[in-house]
C-alpha cells in the first residue's frame, strides 16, 4: 500500500511525545512503532538509533521540540 510517509512520520513523532519520560537530562520514548518509520525519524535527526536491545529511544532536543509541537497540533484541545 502506498501512503504519505512524511505524514506517518509526523504522527509517530507526536505519539512518541505522548509516551515519553524524563531520564536524567534526556527524554526517552518507547520504540514500539513501525521500524521503517523509526529509522526515518532517526535519519531526520529526531531520535537516537532505534536498532539495538534498548526498548526505548532518546528524543534529541530538536525531535522533542518538534514532537511537542506536532502533538499539540494534532491532539491538543482547540480553544
Amino acid at each position: 500500500m502506498e501512503y504519505e510517509k512524511d505524514k506517518v512520520d509526523q504522527y509517530t513523532l507526536a505519539l512518541l511525545y505522548l509516551v515519553r519520560w524524563q531520564d536524567g537530562d534526556s527524554s526517552r520514548a518507547w520504540k514500539g512503532f513501525d521500524w521503517e518509520t523509526m529509522n526515518r525519524l532517526h535519519e531526520k535527526g529526531f531520535i537516537s538509533d532505534p536498532r539495538g536491545k534498548a526498548k526505548s529511544v532518546i528524543l534529541w532536543e530538536e525531535g522533542f521540540q518538534e514532537a511537542e509541537k506536532l502533538f499539540q497540533e494534532f491532539f491538543g484541545k482547540k480553544k
